[in-house]
Parts: structure tokens; sequence; C-alpha cells
């Protein structure tokens, strides 16, 4: 989920940048120390912008650098256990695929992509239904639900998102469609 919050923190303008368009040095700061990295365990900064200093900066005996109180409205990303969402395969593997959906990519383990049983077709990097002869590959669009949620606020890259598409209404989307026609009768 995409949320548009204001939040205030605190920006460190080193002593040799203190000569520059502070407006400009507070910004630059601002993008470097707030984008991409993950707050509070559950969201991921988008962008940063409309970036104001509050009050006066602070200087700390044997530092030289100010400390500047920042506002500043962002864009995050938040995940969060049960959501559904839409994605495209971008890695197919033995034990499953990796799903991109905005930022991040969420693991869909074999055992969680259909009620199938699943043959790996490594010469065509795709995932193959036994009985149902459904195929995952990359590039495919894909719904699913999040069903295990670990945020890595070091390397947001490298966090643990578990989906499942083993629920009515998830899994790829050409096969939702195809439900969808089987159940009205093939009326579109």
């Amino acid at each position: 989920m995409y949320l548009l919050t204001t939040k205030e923190k605190v920006v460190r303008i080193p002593p040799e940048r203190l000569g520059e368009d502070l407006t400009d040095v507070i910004n630059q700061l601002s993008w470097e120390s707030f984008e991409g990295k993950i707050e509070g365990s559950d969201s991921l900064t988008l962008m940063v912008s409309h970036v104001e200093p509050v009050g006066q900066g602070r200087i700390v005996h044997g530092d030289g650098a100010v400390y500047q109180k920042v506002k500043y409205d962002s864009l995050v990303f938040r995940p969060q256990l049960q959501e559904v969402i839409e994605g495209v395969v971008v890695e197919v593997l033995k034990f499953g695929a990796f799903v991109r959906f905005g930022p991040l990519d969420g693991l869909l383990h074999i055992s969680q992509i259909m009620d199938d049983r699943i043959d790996i077709d490594s010469d065509n990097g795709r995932l193959l239904g036994k009985d149902t002869k459904r195929d995952l590959k990359v590039g495919d669009k894909v719904r699913a639900r999040i069903v295990a949620l670990s945020l890595n606020e070091r390397s947001p890259r490298e966090s643990k998102i578990g989906l499942t598409m083993r629920q009515p209404g998830l899994g790829k989307i050409e096969w939702i469609e195809e439900e969808r026609k089987k159940t009205s009768g093939g009326a579109a």
C-alpha cells in the first residue's frame, strides 16, 4: 500500500557544507538519509519532497556539524499481512518464483502456487502443473496474498516476504479469467 506522510527528523550538515546554499544542502542530505530506507520496520520510503527546516539547527560540542530538524513529505510503501497484491514474476527457481510488486520482491514458494503437483521445466524456465498443465514463467502477471512479512531495515531488497496464490481469486491473471468464464457459463 502506498501512503503520503509528513514526518520530522534531524539531518546532520557537515561543517564543510556550511558555505553552500543551505536549502540545497538540506534537500540533498534529506534525500540521501531517508529515501530507500525502511522506517519503523514496516514502511519503505520511496521519495522525499517539500523539505523545510524547522527552527534553528544545533551545534554539538566537538563535532562542528549542524543538526537541523526538518519537516518533509514522503511517499512510502507499506506492505501488510493478508494484503492482496498484483505483481510480475521476475525469477523462476526450483523452489518457486519471485514476484515483484511495487519496489519489493516476494517469494511464491512452489507449494503455494496452485492446488496441483508442480513439475519444474528448467529448460524453459517455468513451473508446470502436472494435471492442469498451467504454467508460470518470468513476465507472468499474478495476484497473490502476503502471508509472511519481515522487512530488513539495513537492506530493504533482502526483506523476506512470503506469498500465496492457493485461494479463490488468486493466481496467474489468465487462470483467474479462465475460472471466471467457467463459473459464469462462458459469458464475459
